[in-house]
């Protein structure tokens, strides 16, 4: 019994040290301010593809969120008024659902009025390579792809301090 306890341990042994040094996969990107924000290629609900290089020469808002987190819901109409009152030509508002159910989320979206895109990362692809702590959580791009703002927790989009904050990058 002993040596196929032992025998069983050295090969758990040897296949983890191998399962360690293999590098064929890569270490994601995580979000760093002040460096280029990490792409991604996400669906959106309705099927159209969003990749956040073609977003370039905007500022993106990047939220992730969950129908499920209660301050995610609180802080949707107000970022549906900051959508609906910067240029379309210079902004572009993104949210990214985050362990959640598509269908429920489109009847949340649907029921308040939403309007920005809203993305399905079901992999959890973006949400590692921003390196999330949980939801709500917010990143601002500039208009050459530099991540620029993290806001992590709710926020209140149509405060003046939001647009304050934003204000500095639109005008670029």
């Amino acid at each position: 019994m002993k040596k196929f306890i032992l025998a069983s341990f050295s090969f758990l042994l040897i296949l983890g040290l191998l399962a360690g040094c293999d590098k064929r996969e890569e270490t994601p990107k995580v979000r760093t301010i002040g460096k280029p924000a990490p792409d991604f290629v996400l669906k959106d609900t309705k099927g159209d593809t969003w990749r956040l290089s073609d977003l370039r020469g905007k500022v993106v808002f990047i939220n992730f969120w969950a129908t499920w987190c209660p301050p995610c819901r609180a802080e949707m109409p107000f970022m549906q008024k900051l959508y609906q009152t910067l240029p379309g030509d210079r902004f572009q508002m993104v949210t990214i659902l985050s362990n959640d159910k598509k269908e429920v989320a489109e009847k949340f979206v649907e029921y308040i009025g939403f309007t920005a895109p809203v993305l399905l990362d079901p992999e959890n692809k973006a949400y590692k390579a921003y390196g999330l702590t949980g939801v709500p959580e917010t990143y601002i791009v500039d208009k050459q792809g530099i991540l620029r703002e993290a806001v992590i927790g709710p926020m209140r989009w149509d405060s003046p301090e939001a647009r304050q904050m934003l204000a500095p990058y639109l005008e670029e």
